[in-house]
């Protein structure tokens, strides 16, 4: 690691190591280092959470896509893999908790830094309210009782809504207690549930295989699809269930600052989230698709995979897997307030946050952020709160929070790619273990294109305003353009935000506002 330390290399640990690493970005060890590489992994992929995010919008996709809708899938993969790749490069250069907001002010400056960071915070405050409301798509369909609020548990009718409501709210106060408490036992929680998570997948992908109605060659087939409705409109629409899964591997980086070795940990750990989700929902959807008691009765439109998993396997093996669904929607919960909540204290770190000097205290106690973890999760029950008897909540929350995640992702892979092409490049040197840092050499630019272009063209994708996607009970033209005007909304209220704590802090040291926001230096390039 840079720098010298008047005591031995062989004689400082890896978490001292790690912390004197940290130092040389001018950051002192506050969180304590307690996850391992599975913990690491386990946190980007509980956050992607493939059993959460599949059974949510399984029935957007094949509704809108027919059976052609598994093409979407590797199509995302393979773009996503591309974004995942270039951060894996920058998680070794750059071990910090606030990851893309980090990431991106070392990149392309304070201000661009500044609001990817500002994105990244309300995309991830409205992803924690949207896979919170997940339980209602499983919980009402493994015991009646879960229904709570009147008695259709459609998540599209008025008493679905409700009752995710009331059952998301529920989740958000367990999920905050926890994050709240412990570093240690959240990191545990976050990977017994990864492992069922993956044993889960594994077993229904077995299950329904083994009572396969079709073959495999079904994702040929055009079901739904015909030259009346068209075939690119529906496909570019059913992309968006793929597109909405396969984000927040990211969230491994959060961790950096909490991980043994992060150089040498998160690169590989992010990479392998992304994919072990992609293979493992790619079998799925397969699976699913083989298995379903019919493609044309409208069953698999409506109610997903729940009702393949129920109508295939019986009452009580569909039911017994729909518990371990319901536990992935809530430690996926948990993971994406976990992240929410690092890159709020990272923020506040730097004193760019209204709040900074509350939300950057870590409990000496807990060894949490404990304001920085409650604050998402409070401001995720009012995103939920303020659309009771919305009938439409849940789609409109997904197609927002993942636009913002792409164009977050934007504000880094793009100043990467300004760098590749000016030569700038990245840092080398090496990780904890003395190995040289995660590198795509030669292949950096080309991915680096790809990851830029596919990102851009999946914003745009997400971010159309659509009647038929947005507001299909036809309640209002504001909801069609809802995700414009989210990002809107998000852009000039983040301009003030900017402006006023700018302008506060520097009130406070006394001195006077610069004309100009000066750019981050590269820090710490090697370990």
């Amino acid at each position: 690691m840079p720098g010298s330390s008047t005591a031995p290399t062989e004689t400082l640990s890896s978490d001292q190591l790690g912390a004197r690493d940290l130092g040389h970005f001018g950051y002192a060890q506050q969180l304590s280092r307690r996850v391992g590489s599975y913990a690491s992994f386990a946190a980007g992929f509980s956050f992607v959470s493939i059993l959460t995010t599949v059974f949510q919008l399984f029935g957007l996709g094949f509704g809108f896509g027919g059976t052609t809708f598994f093409w979407t899938w590797p199509v995302v993969l393979t773009g996503q893999l591309m974004v995942a790749l270039c951060f894996a490069e920058l998680a070794a250069r750059y071990p910090l908790s606030g990851a893309i907001y980090q990431w991106a002010r070392r990149l392309g400056g304070a201000v661009v830094g500044w609001f990817a960071g500002w994105t990244m915070v309300i995309a991830q405050i409205i992803t924690l309210a949207t896979a919170a409301i997940a339980l209602q798509v499983v919980l009402p369909a493994v015991w009646p009782g879960f229904q709570l609020v009147g008695s259709d548990p459609a998540l599209a009718s008025k008493d679905g809504a409700a009752n995710a409501i009331l059952l998301g709210c529920l989740l958000l106060v367990a999920t905050t207690a926890l994050n709240a408490t412990s570093v240690r036992i959240t990191a545990v929680v976050n990977s017994v549930g990864v492992t069922c998570e993956l044993v889960g997948v594994l077993l229904i992908v077995v299950l329904l295989t083994t009572r396969a109605e079709r073959g495999p060659s079904v994702v040929l087939h055009t079901t739904n699809l015909d030259s009346s409705t068209g075939y690119v409109v529906p496909l570019l629409i059913s992309a968006l269930m793929a597109a909405y899964v396969l984000v927040g591997f990211d969230s491994a980086g959060e961790l950096s600052e909490e991980t043994h070795k992060p150089r040498a940990t998160t690169p590989r750990t992010i990479i392998r989230a992304v994919t072990a989700s992609g293979i493992g929902g790619a079998f799925l959807i397969v699976a699913a698709l083989m298995a379903a008691p019919s493609l044309t009765d409208g069953d698999l439109a409506t109610q997903g995979l729940p009702y393949v998993l129920t109508s295939r396997l019986g009452t009580t093996a569909g039911k017994l897997l729909l518990l371990d669904v319901a536990l992935a929607v809530c430690v996926c919960t948990l993971a994406i307030q976990t992240a929410a909540a690092r890159m709020i204290f990272s923020m506040a770190r730097d004193n760019v946050l209204p709040g900074s000097r509350q939300l950057r205290k870590v409990s000496t106690r807990t060894g949490t952020p404990v304001a920085a973890t409650v604050v998402p999760g409070v401001l995720a029950g009012v995103c939920l709160v303020v659309n009771v008897g919305n009938a439409g909540l849940f789609l409109g929350l997904a197609s927002v929070c993942i636009m913002l995640l792409y164009v977050a992702y934007l504000m880094v892979t793009t100043p990467l790619l300004v760098r590749r092409l000016t030569g700038s490049g990245l840092p080398g040197g090496v990780d904890e273990n003395g190995r040289p840092l995660f590198s795509l050499g030669r292949f950096g630019l080309i991915v680096n294109i790809v990851a830029v272009a596919y990102g851009l063209a999946m914003a745009i994708n997400l971010g159309w305003p659509r009647a038929e996607v947005y507001d299909p009970a036809g309640d209002g033209w504001y909801l069609q353009y809802l995700p414009l005007i989210t990002l809107g909304v998000v852009a000039v209220g983040g301009l003030l935000a900017y402006r006023t704590q700018r302008t506060a802090y520097y009130a406070s040291i006394g001195v006077p506002v610069p004309t100009t926001a000066p750019a981050v230096e590269a820090e710490g390039a090697s370990a």
